[in-house]
């Protein structure tokens, strides 16, 4: 089955993936529930920040699962800071590069913070030759078992576990140079040597990093993350100060329900027409 946002509200968000049902917090849901509270007592599972971090097992689940999103099959599993192996927001991104990867053929495409892979998934699929980059070992080796449920593990894509500005800065000094960008900073970071990423400090030789690697005639520049300062105008003007030519659209990533979308996350993106 595929995923659904069901409801959101009172701090929470109600969310189906696959064949279960769970309930995590939401601090932007202010408003009140749709749906009546003998839905929300369906959820299979709650997680709650109250008393540490912790999940509430309501009816019993497997430890993994599979779920669809945009047409993409993610393993899902509950992890410790609540998180399930995928940020569905992010879809938005994938149907929007997918036309432009196809026209170019077969671009150098580089996804960092890449988590579980939605992103490397979509470009592999739509013809690119994707660099996965991400700090965490364990994060890699999920995306690479998603590759497999969707049957893209002899995909052209390279899986890299390393600091971010460092690879960045070695892949400059290669001549390394990508088509198109995809960044989804933390807030906070720590690589897999200890090193530090805190957003507002480093953003800027980031971004400046990925402008340097960037192509003579290169598609894209997406920017994305879930730190509450970063709304779409700071990004917008970060995104403008660092390209030139082009166009740069941002806004709000929103997670689609019929009665109220749920915001999750600011983006920039600079393309060229």
């Amino acid at each position: 089955m595929t995923y659904a946002l069901i409801d959101s509200g009172s701090q929470e968000k109600l969310e189906r993936f696959g064949d279960y049902l769970i309930v995590r917090p939401c601090a932007q849901a202010l408003w009140t529930p749709v749906l009546p509270k003998k839905i929300w007592d369906e959820a299979h599972v709650l997680f709650t920040r109250e008393g540490g971090n912790q999940w509430q097992m309501r009816k019993k689940i497997p430890e993994t699962w599979t779920t669809k999103v945009e047409g993409l099959n993610f393993k899902i599993s509950p992890t410790d800071f609540g998180h399930l192996g995928i940020f569905p927001e992010h879809s938005l991104f994938w149907n929007w590069m997918t036309p432009l990867i196809q026209k170019r053929g077969t671009p150098n495409i580089l996804n960092l913070f890449a988590y579980s892979g939605g992103a490397t998934l979509a470009a592999a699929k739509a013809g690119a030759k994707v660099c996965h980059l991400d700090a965490s070992k364990a994060m890699v080796a999920w995306a690479r078992e998603n590759a497999a449920l969707n049957g893209l593990e002899k995909a052209p894509i390279r899986w890299i576990v390393d600091d971010v500005m460092k690879f960045l800065v070695r892949e400059k000094k290669r001549g390394s140079y990508y088509d198109g960008i995809i960044l989804d900073p933390p807030s906070f970071g720590r690589g897999n040597q200890g090193e530090i990423f805190k957003i507002e400090r480093d953003i800027i030789p980031l971004l400046k990093a990925c402008r340097e690697l960037l192509t003579e005639n290169p598609l894209f520049l997406i920017f994305s993350t879930h730190t509450p300062g970063m709304t779409p105008l700071v990004m917008h003007h970060l995104m403008d100060e660092m390209m030139q030519g082009g166009r740069i659209e941002s806004g709000e990533m929103i997670i689609p329900n019929e009665k109220r979308p749920l915001p999750s996350g600011s983006y920039a993106r600079w393309y060229v027409n």
